[in-house]
């Protein structure tokens, strides 16, 4: 198996050091790198001082992107900067690649139409990375959900606030992609895993109103915090979903919280602990994953990957789906823009 990988930042070596973890040397690993140089990273994301990518990885690198799909790999992990997501991805299917798409899949909707031709036309298996649908934590919100034991929904509480100058001590994170317009940054198109599960659990919204934009004193020309009132339909009635996001908070907090007429559920990510009360019998059980590590959610959608590409397993993120968290967040930024609430479609 050979393997392409389009830029290695640090979600590119973490993808990068499992593939290795996983595989080994049964892999050939190419790279496609635009601006070269950029540090070795430990898994701890410190750096490994005068450690150098082509050495550690053991792996060839090539600044010109059809020069390494001329060597024919049978999977592109697209991990570059977002803005550069589609015509990497483009490029790289119609070189007949199976594609790992970093998420969000896009950062505008221009041009997934053709992709997906060219996915479906090559029969290729394609995989928005969202990593957080593998956390056990998340499955048992869902488990609690889908066994009606919640009863009826009434509402949920979704919140994901990060510092962003502690995501990357090493760089000035005035110059990374979650803080420039240009290279897709934003919370919106960055911190979208909740979007994601958010429509995993509930459903496609129908309407979306936001407000929020460049609120702080971060030096950023993007939005660092947003607040949205998602309008979902479960059981033909209404379900307010409320997803707050910035890049503000220090101690960071994530948690998901959902309400219901038989009981309350609430995962708390950074305690790795699903709390459920249950109304009627005045029960609170507690799950805590006390040895969870982050990256077994990477580990575990790298597994899942490959074996949708050796046909065991179909893709739990495939194409569609991550079309839809990217309507979720283009429908929120036009409703900043304009103070109406959005039509989803």
């Amino acid at each position: 198996m050979k393997v392409l990988f389009c830029g290695l930042g640090s979600i590119g070596q973490r993808h990068l050091r499992n593939l290795r973890t996983l595989y080994g040397e049964k892999v050939e690993i190419l790279a496609w790198r635009q601006r070269g140089g950029g540090p070795v990273l430990n898994e701890d994301m410190t750096i490994c001082p005068g450690a150098e990518l082509e050495k550690t990885y053991g792996l060839r690198t090539f600044t010109d992107l059809e020069l390494a799909l001329s060597e024919k790999p049978d999977v592109a992990f697209i991990t570059n900067p977002n803005s550069f997501h589609l015509t990497t991805a483009l490029a790289a299917a119609r070189a007949g690649c199976h594609l790992f798409i970093e998420k969000p899949v896009a950062d505008s909707l221009e041009g997934l139409d053709e992709l997906a031709c060219v996915v479906d036309h090559l029969r290729l298996v394609t995989f928005v990375a969202y990593q957080f649908r593998f956390h056990p934590g998340l499955r048992r919100v869902k488990a609690l959900l889908d066994s009606g034991r919640l009863g009826r929904i009434v509402a949920a509480h979704i919140v994901n606030g990060e510092y962003l100058p502690d995501w990357h001590p090493w760089e000035d994170y005035r110059m990374t992609h979650p803080a420039r317009r240009e290279l897709g940054g934003g919370c919106l198109r960055i911190q979208t895993h909740e979007l994601d599960y958010a429509q995993w659990l509930f459903g496609m919204p129908r309407r979306v109103y936001a407000v929020g934009g460049h609120l702080s004193r971060l030096e950023l020309n993007v939005e660092d915090s947003v607040s949205l009132l998602l309008h979902c339909e479960r059981d033909n009635r209404a379900v307010p979903v409320q997803i707050h996001l910035d890049y503000l908070q220090r101690p960071p907090q994530r948690i998901c919280e959902v309400i219901g007429d038989s009981g309350r559920v609430r995962f708390d990510y950074y305690r790795q602990v699903v709390e459920f009360w249950e109304l009627d019998a005045r029960t609170h059980e507690v799950v805590q994953f006390e040895k969870f590590e982050r990256n077994e959610m990477f580990l575990a959608e790298q597994r899942h990957f490959w074996a949708c590409i050796q046909g065991t397993e179909k893709p739990l993120v495939d194409l569609t789906e991550g079309i839809r968290s990217l309507k979720i967040a283009l429908a929120a930024s036009a409703s900043m823009e304009c103070g109406r609430s959005i039509e989803v479609v």
